[in-house]
């Protein structure tokens, strides 16, 4: 077999407890599709007036980035790793309910007139006790989660298999969502409370966020070898080298501790080094593998079969949109636009292949595969719309165009800053598209018929 790694589900107790954490996953990009037409009518003339709550719409943002990165990488994580690492049954049932409560909490706040919001980086707060309560019980929840995974244990086994490729490279990535965890105690620890809201939620969360970025393209390099298999494409690489891949993917957080111990928290040397660190660090695995896989599927390329169509789409966008945001990272110089064209590549290139393993597990769950016309054409549809997105951001702020601006603020005076932010706005239209598209493909699957 040209192609073996794939995630066979073991047993109904594995299926079941991954389709749990599908459904948290799916729930949480429902709600944020909710948030995201409650932004757009926030800002309508007339409906505006309607909505009660003070600043409703940077609230609004707030729960909907949550949502739709953080929860969502999250479910997703647990659903990767419940398939590839043998598991701790005690801890899985309370770290789902921890996670799914939070959840629920974040998303009913801003109903309850509760705002108060922080556009910090990495994670968006409101600033309520209660928004603190959600977030402790979704990170208590990840930390049993993570202690669950990595109590599945190493491969020692030789000669090693696909399977234990695949269970290495999760075991990887929940090791740098442990380190993550770590780092966020240590800079709670260490961070003085004589600052301001802001400056204090983006200390706290800075190290974290680009600690945590490795456990998303770890992640990231396991769905692109399950997809080209499941896509009927070709991956044979032996395992012991998807190990090496693995292995050169987390090695740059070694780093993590002697930044963590030579510099204060608050340092230029400990912001600029967690920023050097996933800009220099985050594609030692997936650039190689990538570059592979593209090329070893350039000139055969077998005629996909109906349920394979998606699979493979979702797998050209999320290489295509990775690649960009990685380009655009090169391009970065001051703080414009360039840098959130660069994250929005990099996090959509994740999320793409995420969304294209969840319909490669759907039958897998009981459900029939997604094979329609509207699954065929979704990942290309939130990948070309996240394309056009970034490049207009990319294109804007090579003109100057400022992050963190809107309206009059941006000083939109030229015609190309004019034009690229108009493809942005374009763009970013047809990505909110595509993301409901998945919703709606994935709800039809999981409240249809078994089979």
């Amino acid at each position: 077999m040209s192609c073996p790694y794939l995630l066979p589900l073991a047993n109904a107790a594995v299926r079941r407890t991954t389709l749990r954490w599908l459904w948290l996953g799916v729930a949480a990009l429902v709600v944020a599709g909710v948030f995201a037409i409650l932004l757009v009518l926030s800002r309508t003339p007339g409906v505006q007036d309607a909505i009660p709550w003070i600043d409703f719409f940077h609230t609004a943002l707030v729960v909907h980035v949550d949502m739709s990165v953080f929860i969502w990488f999250a479910a997703f994580a647990g659903v990767l790793w419940n398939v590839t690492v043998p598991r701790q049954p005690r801890l899985d049932r309370p770290a789902l309910f921890l996670c799914a409560a939070g959840t629920l909490l974040m998303a009913a706040l801003p109903f309850a007139g509760i705002g108060d919001p922080l556009m910090n980086n990495y994670l968006p707060v409101l600033q309520h006790p209660a928004f603190y309560a959600a977030l402790a019980l979704i990170g208590a929840g990840l930390g049993l989660l993570v202690i669950s995974t990595l109590g599945g244990g190493l491969p020692w086994r030789t000669p090693l298999s696909p399977a234990e490729a695949l269970r290495f490279g999760s075991l990887t990535a929940a090791l740098a969502a442990a380190l993550a965890l770590l780092v966020f105690l240590w800079t709670f620890r260490e961070l003085p409370t004589h600052l301001d809201a802001h400056g204090y939620f983006e200390f706290l969360f800075w190290g974290a966020g680009h600690v945590l970025q490795f456990t998303h393209t770890q992640l990231l390099a396991l769905c692109w070898l399950v997809l080209a298999c499941a896509a009927g494409l070709s991956a044979p690489l032996r395992p012991a080298w998807v190990i090496v891949l693995f292995t050169l993917g987390i090695l740059p957080l070694v780093y993590v501790p002697i930044l963590a111990l030579q510099h204060p928290v608050l340092s230029g040397e400990t912001r600029l080094g967690y920023t050097r660190l996933m800009q220099y660090g985050g594609g030692l695995a997936t650039i190689p593998l990538g570059l592979y896989l593209i090329g070893h599927n350039l000139r055969n390329r077998p005629r996909p079969e109906p349920h394979q169509r998606p699979l493979r789409a979702a797998l050209y966008s999320s290489l295509l949109l990775f690649a960009a945001g990685g380009v655009i990272a090169w391009l970065i110089h001051g703080i414009n636009v360039v840098i959130p064209a660069h994250y929005h590549g990099s996090i959509v290139g994740v999320t793409l292949a995420f969304m294209g393993t969840a319909y490669y597990l759907l039958p897998q769950l009981g459900f029939t595969a997604p094979v329609s016309r509207l699954a065929r054409w979704q990942p290309g549809i939130y990948g070309g719309g996240q394309l056009l997105h970034i490049l207009g951001l990319a294109w804007s702020g090579g003109y100057g165009v400022q992050r963190k601006t809107a309206g009059a603020a941006q000083h939109l005076h030229d015609l190309p800053q004019i034009a690229g932010m108009a493809m942005m706005g374009l763009g970013g239209l047809i990505a909110i598209l595509g993301g409901l598209l998945f919703v709606v493909v994935m709800l039809r699957a999981l409240t249809g018929r078994r089979v």
